[in-house]
């Protein structure tokens, strides 16, 4: 640790020793950096912030909204492309001084490194630029990074807009020639399907295809068989109904002997049966039974006058079955066509399957190009709506949050930091320079470090006898040094005041 010290001791010694070099090699350094520093431009930062709604109620209700999101990703790629950096390059001051391509490109590669668009939330991101161009003054700087800022707002705008009026045309264009293809290829379709229905009528029948009418026929066939067999049905109890019934009414006035027993008897029949009494039931034999009886009496006693009126219930029911028996027999005229069509169907399916196969196959073709036919047109049209309300009902809203402003002071370099590192770098290296030197000549600051180099003992050392002018003169250069040293910190304050004051005026 004592020979730490002790070197450390020399070292400072030495320095001391050459103290006036090492001041020069001080302000020579300073004043050199200074100089640098003072060269270097200024960088002004300009920001914008940008909110982005992409909500847009008409649009969702039209059903033409798309993602938001996926368009401002586009254009947040887009908008520091080449050629939009060149658009802000030749619109501001950027561009003077440029007159080939060679520097253009290079403006263009050091401003793509001078801007940043960054997202800070899902709907909120920043554009921010920090340029400095040598040649202009601060506040022409300050207005120049404000300016490019404001351009590359302008261009997002522009390429939102025109960016989705053009993506509009391109996929209305693109629609435009699908359809005219999907057109030639419907119409080709249509023409062999007619000329298809033309040789086999019995083989297409609109977009139907034949296993489906087959089917349909079948089904068809079982529902008009079980209308027909609920009709005849219906048609016999008509007929059992009318064989029991009277044609004619007559009263008992009209009746004597056997034959008003007889009219009796029938009436009490009747009226058992309207009850609902089946013919097992005791009254409704019994009844029968005297009916018999009293036939066969009248019909002994012979032929007699007698009259009456005809029966309206009879005639009723003599009209029922006459609409039931057209009914069945419009049933049956439905089921033979039916069976006609099912069975030519069949057997074409049966004998010519191939063209059976071809005529599903057209049908299939037509439904199919003329389904996608129709969904291309309706895409189309939503997207002639999308285009109509671009401009006023945009599905991006943007909202300027922060604008570009002109800044007050520079965003780089820092200088005042630079200015203080440049003293301790001069002082530093002035330091340097006297150890160095004390290093290169053969003198030794302490006995010790003479015994050291040599090898041999020390006996003793003189010390130096300083006469009072000898004193005199060595505190008139200590105080000169003093000033020289505080004329370096001196000129530093000087600087750090100009820099503040400079910054303080800027625009």
């Amino acid at each position: 640790m004592n020979e730490i010290f002790e070197e450390l001791r020399t070292a400072l010694y030495s320095v001391w020793h050459r103290r006036w070099t090492a001041l020069a090699v001080a302000w020579g350094v300073c004043l050199l950096g200074w100089l640098v520093v003072a060269m270097i431009p200024n960088t002004y930062e300009s920001k914008a912030r940008i909110y982005v709604d992409n909500e847009d109620v008409l649009s969702d209700q039209l059903g033409i909204a798309g993602d938001g999101r996926e368009e401002i990703t586009k254009v947040r790629q887009t908008l520091l492309s080449s050629e939009n950096l060149e658009k802000v390059i030749t619109s501001t001051k950027l561009g003077e001084g440029i007159s080939g391509r060679s520097e253009m490109n290079a403006a263009i590669a050091e401003l793509s490194e001078q801007v940043r668009v960054e997202s800070e939330q899902d709907n909120l991101f920043s554009i921010t630029a920090e340029v400095g161009k040598s040649g202009l003054s601060d506040s022409q700087n300050a207005v120049l990074v404000r300016n490019v800022v404001q351009k590359l707002l302008d261009i997002f705008r522009e390429e939102h807009i025109s960016g989705s009026r053009a993506d509009v045309s391109a996929a209305i264009a693109d629609l435009n020639e699908q359809l005219e293809e999907r057109k030639i290829e419907l119409e080709a379709t249509e023409e062999r399907r007619l000329t298809f229905e033309t040789q086999y009528p019995e083989l297409i029948g609109g977009s139907e295809t034949l296993s489906s009418r087959v089917q349909q026929s079948r089904t068809e066939l079982r529902d008009i068989d079980a209308d027909l067999a609920a009709a005849q049905s219906a048609l016999a109890a008509i007929s059992s109904q009318i064989s029991s019934t009277p044609r004619t009414i007559f009263s008992a006035a009209d009746a004597v002997g056997p034959q008003a027993s007889l009219l009796q008897a029938q009436s009490q029949l009747a009226e058992l049966r309207g009850r609902g009494l089946t013919a097992e039931h005791p009254d409704v034999v019994a009844t029968t039974r005297q009916v018999e009886i009293l036939t066969r009496q009248v019909a002994a006693a012979g032929p007699q006058e007698r009259t009456g009126t005809q029966n309206p219930a009879y005639t009723s029911l003599l009209g029922l079955r006459a609409d039931r028996q057209a009914g069945v027999e419009a049933l049956q005229a439905r089921r033979a066509a039916i069976q006609s069509t099912l069975a030519s169907l069949v057997a074409s399916q049966a004998t010519e399957p191939a063209v059976a196969a071809e005529a599903n196959r057209i049908s299939r073709d037509y439904d199919v190009l003329r389904t996608n036919y129709e969904k291309l047109l309706e895409d189309r049209e939503k997207l002639r709506t999308r285009g109509d309300v671009v401009d006023e009902t945009s599905q991006l809203k943007f909202d300027l949050v922060d604008p570009p402003i002109v800044p007050q002071k520079p965003a780089a370099p820092n200088r005042p930091l630079l200015l203080i590192g440049v003293l301790f770098a001069g002082i530093a290296a002035g330091a340097g320079v006297a150890y160095v030197l004390s290093q290169l000549r053969s003198s030794y600051a302490t006995p010790n470090k003479l015994e050291k180099s040599m090898g041999l003992p020390v006996i003793g050392s003189i010390s130096l006898t300083v006469s009072e002018a000898a004193k005199a003169l060595r505190r008139k250069r200590l105080k000169q040094f003093a000033g020289a040293t505080a004329g370096l910190f001196g000129v530093l304050v000087i600087l750090l005041a100009i820099e503040i004051v400079s910054v303080g005026t800027i625009a």
